[in-house]
């Protein structure tokens, strides 16, 4: 069984696609531009900011399937300059704790609305819905 995830805590779908989707133990975290749920809008030109936007999203939605960072399973970054790796890196290590999960990195020619990341996630909700 599906269950879509949806809050007003993190930006709408710009797309024919959901937020999140539960199924099963684990949660599905669409790719998560560094929109500001409250404007609309990418709020900075700075990766490392554009970041914790994107991360502050996905906590969002994770708190509404009832997990947590602590949760999660599997991430994968979009950058669309690898340049900015080891701050990216620095930073994203900041919301986690062991054990880390597992990760990929890619570098993308462009991602949408001029974003310079984007970050979708899985989460295992084993025990929190």
């Amino acid at each position: 069984m599906m269950k879509v995830i949806n809050t007003d805590k993190a930006p709408a779908a710009i797309g024919p696609y959901s937020q999140a989707i539960a199924a099963g133990d684990l949660l599905f975290v669409s790719g998560q531009l560094p929109i500001n749920p409250a404007t609309g809008t990418i709020d900075s030109d700075v990766v490392v900011s554009q970041l914790h936007q994107s991360m502050k999203n996905i906590a969002a939605i994770a708190e509404e399937a009832g997990t947590s960072f602590a949760n999660l399973v599997k991430t994968t970054i979009l950058m669309q300059d690898l340049a900015g790796f080891a701050d990216v890196n620095e930073a994203y290590g900041s919301y986690l704790s062991e054990p880390f999960p597992a990760r990929a990195t890619f570098q993308v020619a462009a991602l949408p609305k001029g974003a310079l990341i984007e970050i979708e996630a899985v989460f295992s909700l084993k025990g929190a819905l």
